[in-house]
């Protein structure tokens, strides 16, 4: 099977509209170490915190942002808690994917009816600022959707933080949003996310990879791409497909202990530069051969940038019918060969790659077979 795009038009009424990521957050083992990595490495700044201070008693939870993304770590502050539980587990990695809608409730009351697993009732937070209303469902593993409508909020973050100033802070590094988040789910499990995203929350299927597209001599996977109504929120579902030896989602499938998200992508407007920043700053990204930009221009047609610093920096490149793209992609940023980020810079591509799988993932089973595990 090639690739198959799905035009399928869409409804002209969006059951569960979206207007974005409303923010990430990760379970981490010390919240408080992980912001300033974060603000380090990757440029964040701090915005808001929440713990004992404001009167939360099992975690704490540092805030930052940068431009228009949103990034929340949280720490528990007991063995007994849930959070522990689920690091203890996973080790640091994405527990909500929070969207940004503007009616909280109906959201729950949409998707819930169509098969949502409830994860937060619907709740109102207040405070002098104004309200929050959020809820919540189960997506694929311990991964939740929180539905945050803060259309009557003008505080920080939300009601429980409070600012967080600091005299540290790096200048950010042109991150702007999140582009896409990936999740790997168990073998034959795709398909029955795919239909949940399709039934539950409206999404489409806009692009679909089987093994052939994604494989190397040793592994392969498969992957489905689905996409909210506006475009603004796309999340790929990866599962595992056979292969010689053991795949990427394979070893994070062991390693997380469980489904996840496998990778964030966010997107900037001048690649080369923010990837600069990031390698200075300590960033570790994964490399091609140097032979992958030797026919660079034949497979991708004409772009504006030079080819050497993409060559320097490892940056790939990509075209679809609506123009290209730049791409790169960093190491797992824990112990475990877990989670990742992507850096993405659109010159009016919607697609993700296709012609740089190959490349990439033999950079991964480089990195795989150093680690032991391919």
């Amino acid at each position: 099977m090639d690739t198959l795009e799905v035009t399928t038009k869409q409804s002209t009424t969006d059951f569960l509209p979206l207007n974005g990521t409303d923010y990430v957050e990760l379970y981490v083992g010390n919240a408080k170490q992980a912001a300033h990595f974060y603000k380090t490495a990757f440029g964040f700044q701090s915005l808001a915190y929440a713990g004992p201070e404001t009167g939360l008693k099992d975690r704490s939870s540092y805030v930052l942002v940068q431009n228009k993304m949103r990034l929340v770590l949280t720490s528990p502050l007991h063995s007994d808690s849930p959070i522990a539980e689920h690091h203890k587990k996973h080790g640091d990695g994405v527990k909500v994917l929070a969207l940004w809608v503007d009616d909280a409730y109906d959201a729950f009351e949409q998707t819930t009816k169509r098969g949502g697993k409830p994860y937060m009732q619907p709740t109102t937070l207040t405070d002098a600022h104004g309200e929050v209303r959020m809820s919540g469902i189960h997506t694929y593993g311990e991964v939740v959707h929180l539905f945050i409508e803060r259309k009557n909020y003008n505080g920080v973050f939300m009601p429980g933080f409070k600012a967080w100033k600091s005299e540290y802070n790096p200048e950010p590094t042109g991150l702007l949003y999140v582009d896409h988040c990936v999740g790997n789910v168990g073998w034959n499990q795709m398909n029955p996310w795919v239909n949940f995203y399709e039934n539950v929350m409206g999404f489409k299927n806009i692009l679909s990879f089987d093994d052939k597209d994604i494989s190397t001599e040793y592994s392969a996977l498969m992957s489905k791409v689905m996409s909210n109504g506006n475009g603004y929120v796309k999340f790929p579902i990866n599962e595992p497909a056979e292969g010689k030896k053991k795949s990427q989602v394979e070893e994070y499938l062991e390693f997380y202990e469980g489904e996840g998200t496998q990778h964030i992508a966010i997107a900037t407007k001048d690649i080369v530069s923010t990837v600069r920043q990031l390698m200075a700053r300590g960033v570790e990204f994964l490399k091609v051969p140097s032979t992958y930009y030797d026919d660079l221009l034949d497979r991708v047609g004409p772009i504006e940038e030079d080819i050497e610093p993409l060559k320097e920096l490892g940056i790939l490149v990509d075209r679809d019918d609506e123009g290209y793209l730049l791409q790169l992609f960093t190491k797992p940023v824990e112990d475990r060969p877990t989670m990742f980020y992507e850096i993405i810079q659109r010159k009016g591509a919607k697609s993700f790659g296709k012609g740089n799988f190959k490349a990439l993932f033999e950079a991964i089973e480089r990195e795989q077979e150093l680690r032991g595990n391919l």
